[in-house]
């Protein structure tokens, strides 16, 4: 059908172009016509000049000599037969090269082996559509509860994970509003606000990072971009020393080495400086190769679990030998919480709160950890009351905070102390809401208990 259409495209381009070829065309006036046209005007100017007395006899006969002499003089030239018909010759020569033209072009860059696709036949990228019908769930829930700084946060993640970058940069400072301002969510922020910026640290995201450091000096994302904030501002030593630095404090088998050592050349090379060895990371983190996890995904379940508790043990061995490493037993808190084993996670995470005690971001991580993603109806752990604890403690009136400590005091009976908590809870959101609806229900629920 394809082939059809073009060739029809083809035969109209050329007629149009071979017709008025190959059409005689008349041949024009003969240029000596138009000189004994002026001439014969002339005599006849010449005889009402002599008629109104204005040239006497003698100048008038001199005048009219002269006249049809040169009318005398003038003669046709006889057009030629080819200059007056066709041209087939040059019909047949733009023929060939249109035609052969538009062949040889579509054989060149044209794909005229591959088959037809019927529209019925295609195939469509369904996990597009389910990513994208994520995400605007999320961003529904996070508009339905304006004051969940949670929905808020994890809408914001989503949408930075598909490089949806002035949607995540609006939800991360909306969770930043409601409280949600520990070190992480303050570095991906500014990291958000830069990305938007095509990769310029502006302002904004300059004031998150140092906010973010302040919180957690070790924070890598803020140390990263601060580093690129000083090359952007005309200091490259400083941007390499600083990234240098970040190296250092990596493990060697960290995969944002080799990103951060691509950086650290293209900053010297632009500056006309040596580049500079790359510093050497901490030891390599014990934890599983490629090789291992391909045979993992290929084990029975209960191999697969006893695998994967052999390098959480791993882990926790390593811990015991740098007991100083934050993310080593924030990483060992996750792990532990990945195979179910509740009161170590807590213990992990307790050790990682007290390396920086007062830092609430830590504490909201390890909250998170904690808490996991339970059923509305399932018990709050007693690790996680006890984290939320410390958390409202330091910074009152979080409102996910807030929630989960009345749905404990309800759930362990004590409903004077969950109305407590949720009563809080609800001055503090839109009357009105679906949020305020779900709390009264919750607080009317206790109301005979």
């Amino acid at each position: 059908m394809l082939a059809l259409l073009l060739a029809v495209i083809v035969f109209i381009v050329l007629l149009l172009i071979l017709v008025p070829l190959l059409r005689a065309r008349d041949a024009g006036p003969e240029a000596s016509s138009f000189d004994r046209a002026v001439y014969r005007d002339q005599l006849r100017e010449l005889d009402r000049d002599c008629a109104r007395g204005v040239l006497n006899d003698s100048e008038a006969a001199s005048a009219r000599l002269e006249i049809q002499r040169r009318l005398l003089a003038t003669t046709a030239a006889p057009v030629s037969e080819a200059s007056a018909g066709s041209s087939p010759i040059a019909a047949m020569a733009v023929a060939l090269v249109v035609a052969c033209g538009s062949v040889g072009l579509y054989v060149w860059i044209g794909a005229p082996g591959v088959p037809d696709m019927p529209f019925a036949s295609r195939t469509i990228d369904t996990n597009g559509i389910k990513i994208a019908q994520a995400l605007a769930r999320l961003k529904q829930r996070a508009e339905a509860e304006p004051t969940n700084a949670e929905a808020w946060l994890n809408y914001a993640r989503s949408a930075a994970d598909v490089n949806q970058w002035a949607a995540a940069t609006d939800a991360f400072k909306r969770a930043i509003n409601l409280g949600q301002d520990d070190a992480d969510t303050l570095a991906a922020y500014g990291e958000m606000l830069t990305l938007s910026a095509k990769g310029n640290v502006i302002p904004a995201a300059r004031a998150a990072f140092a906010a973010a450091l302040a919180k957690d000096p070790n924070i890598e994302t803020a140390r990263y971009y601060t580093a690129l904030a000083a090359g952007q501002d005309g200091d490259p030593a400083k941007a390499i020393a600083m990234l240098q630095a970040l190296l250092a404090d990596l493990p060697a088998n960290a995969p944002e080495r080799a990103d951060i050592g691509n950086r650290i050349v293209e900053v010297a090379k632009a500056a006309g400086l040596p580049v500079p060895p790359l510093a050497a990371g901490k030891p390599a983190e014990p934890g599983p190769d490629a090789a291992a996890m391909a045979a993992a995904s290929q084990m029975p379940e209960d191999q697969r679990q006893a695998m994967i508790r052999g390098m959480v043990a791993k882990l926790a061995a390593s811990m015991e030998t740098n007991p100083n490493d934050l993310d080593g037993w924030m990483r060992l808190g996750r792990a532990y919480a990945v195979v179910g084993d509740i009161d170590k996670a807590a213990d992990a995470l307790q050790r990682a709160a007290a390396l920086k005690p007062g830092d609430t971001g830590i504490l909201q991580q390890a909250a998170q950890i904690l808490l996991g993603n339970p059923p509305a109806t399932a018990p709050v752990p007693p690790a996680a009351v006890k984290v939320l604890q410390q958390i409202e403690a330091l910074t009152p009136g979080q409102p996910a905070v807030l929630w989960y400590l009345g749905l404990s005091a309800a759930q362990t009976g004590r409903p004077a102390e969950a109305r407590t908590y949720w009563g809080r809870l609800l001055a503090n959101l839109p009357p009105g809401g679906e949020e305020s609806k779900t709390i009264k229900a919750a607080m009317e629920a206790l109301r005979d208990k």
